[in-house]
């Protein structure tokens, strides 16, 4: 793993995730983001009223794997598609379960991020 990048693993505990907090995970720069949710349909950062991108969690774990799939294994981006589309059965877990609480203090953190 790149030096700088986070593993999935030790992604922070949080529902959504600013450009600039995915760039510095990803140890990427924001326009590479930009790029690859033009080529990468199963990347969709939601959008606030100011048009400001949200990752979620998936979102995340998602460019990591493009990015490792792309800068250490060397595939190109059509290979990398491929290879996405190829393993979609982990879609297939449950997901987790989210309390009332984490979520009410989420939406407290994005209506401060807007105010």
């Amino acid at each position: 793993m790149p030096e700088g990048a986070v593993p999935s693993s030790k992604l922070p505990d949080k529902l959504y995730f600013k450009v600039g907090e995915v760039s510095n995970i990803a140890d990427v720069p924001a326009y590479v983001l930009r790029f690859w949710e033009t080529e990468f349909s199963r990347i969709k950062p939601k959008r606030t009223p100011a048009g400001q991108r949200l990752y979620r969690k998936k979102d995340v774990e998602l460019i990591l794997e493009i990015k490792h799939l792309l800068y250490d294994r060397k595939f190109t981006i059509p290979g990398a598609r491929q290879h996405l589309r190829s393993g979609r059965q982990k879609e297939s877990e449950p997901p987790a379960a989210i309390t009332l609480a984490e979520i009410r203090q989420e939406l407290e953190s994005i209506q401060k991020m807007l105010s």
